[in-house]
């Protein structure tokens, strides 16, 4: 199992053991700005459950070589989850992509909300704001030490989300207004939940009937109302809890 107190840094393909060199941004960042050493660990992580431990051998200006000691692959949880969060205004969108990586979601999905103040459109705006969410993943998954980087896919409609309601193996609806606790909505054991986040003005009662009649099940979180940023990631801390997501096994 990799030490995951180690620091992590990305790499497109995993190498095997024996010498390696890290260059590039992640390399100039280990060795400009962590002033990582000879004899020093570090972890290499692909974001596809792949993790390399390795020795720093020489550390240079903007690179470091290393030795590849060992190389392991952490499995997915049984019961993966994927975040559908609302589009949102300003840098609350990245935050609440930042703390949903760190509490372990397994996929985020940008959801064109009725109520959502953001809009994304289809040209270079909207393109901007897309890479600006998959950095965040990634950032947060380096910074977490996890194996897995979560896939942030195109923003959906309403009309959409429905139909990738329709192919899960469960989804519930955070609602102010739901009976049902989360505690006590039954969830699948294995495949993907969705998680579904409003927006800042809430889910319209339209959205709601069409996700409901989809197969969602609206939930509450708890007696107090969270915001649109942070509900995810408090989701995802129950789930944690009420699942076996914590129990996976870190490698092989």
């Amino acid at each position: 199992m990799p030490d995951t107190s180690l620091p992590v840094f990305a790499v497109e393909r995993l190498p095997g053991t024996g010498p390696f060199v890290l260059g590039g941004p992640e390399g100039k960042h280990a060795a400009a700005v962590r002033r990582l050493r000879p004899g020093e660990l570090l972890l290499l992580s692909d974001g596809a459950g792949g993790l390399a431990r390795c020795e720093v051998v020489e550390a240079a200006k903007d690179s470091l070589r290393l030795a590849v000691l060992d190389v392991a692959h952490v499995e997915q949880p049984r019961l993966r989850v994927r975040l559908v969060q609302a589009l949102v205004k300003g840098e609350r969108g990245e935050l609440a992509v930042e703390l949903a990586t760190e509490a372990g979601v397994d996929a985020v999905l940008p959801w064109r909300a009725a109520r959502s103040i953001a809009k994304w459109d289809d040209g270079p705006r909207g393109a901007k704001a897309l890479n600006r969410w998959r950095s965040t993943a990634a950032q947060a998954a380096k910074q977490a030490r996890r194996a897995w980087t979560p896939q942030v896919d195109e923003p959906v409609s309403t009309k959409r989300l429905a139909e990738v309601v329709r192919g899960a193996d469960g989804a519930v609806v955070l609602h102010e207004s739901a009976a049902t606790p989360l505690a006590g909505a039954p969830l699948p054991a294995s495949g993907e939940l969705l998680v579904v986040v409003g927006p800042e003005g809430g889910i319209g009662a339209e959205e709601l009937a069409v996700l409901t009649e989809a197969g969602a099940r609206p939930v509450r979180l708890g007696p107090s109302v969270l915001r649109a940023s942070t509900a995810g990631a408090v989701a995802l801390g129950a789930l944690g809890v009420l699942t076996d997501r914590w129990n996976v096994t870190q490698g092989d």
